[in-house]
């Protein structure tokens, strides 16, 4: 008796498009999860920001016993004579101030949320929420 033994080569489409479709959601999840990743660190950016902006302001008034007032003078209080700016560049910080200079409320806007006020303040107050979209800080003085 003879046998013939036949040698399948190569995949079926199903098994191709099982494969394909394996990779793409696999693909899917990686893409999200970047993105999350990517306005997490943009809100943190936008946090050390803000700090940096608060340490100026006090420093301005350890040495003038006056917050900066309009931009000209807000800009001065910063190394290269700018005021930092977003780091997406699409959000902008929302900086208010009375005409006294005895106040300021800093704002900056988060992607993710979880920030500290509702909104980015009309006056020298913030608007204080802790499950806001707004970062803030105010005057230590």
């Amino acid at each position: 008796m003879c046998t013939i033994t036949i040698f399948k080569k190569g995949f079926t489409l199903i098994e191709l498009l099982v494969v394909i479709a394996i990779i793409a959601i696999i693909t899917s999840i990686g893409v999200a999860n970047l993105i999350t990743a990517q306005k997490q660190a943009r809100d943190a950016a936008r946090r050390e920001i803000i700090g940096n902006i608060q340490t100026a302001f006090e420093q301005n008034y350890a040495a003038n016993s006056a917050y900066p007032v309009g931009t000209t003078q807000i800009n001065a209080s910063f190394d290269d004579a700018v005021a930092p700016s977003d780091p997406k560049n699409s959000l902008e910080y929302t900086l208010t101030w009375n005409t006294s200079a005895s106040e300021y409320c800093v704002c900056a806007k988060l992607e993710s949320g979880g920030g500290n006020a509702d909104t980015a303040g009309v006056s020298t107050q913030c608007n204080w929420n802790s499950t806001g979209l707004y970062y803030c800080i105010q005057n230590k003085q």
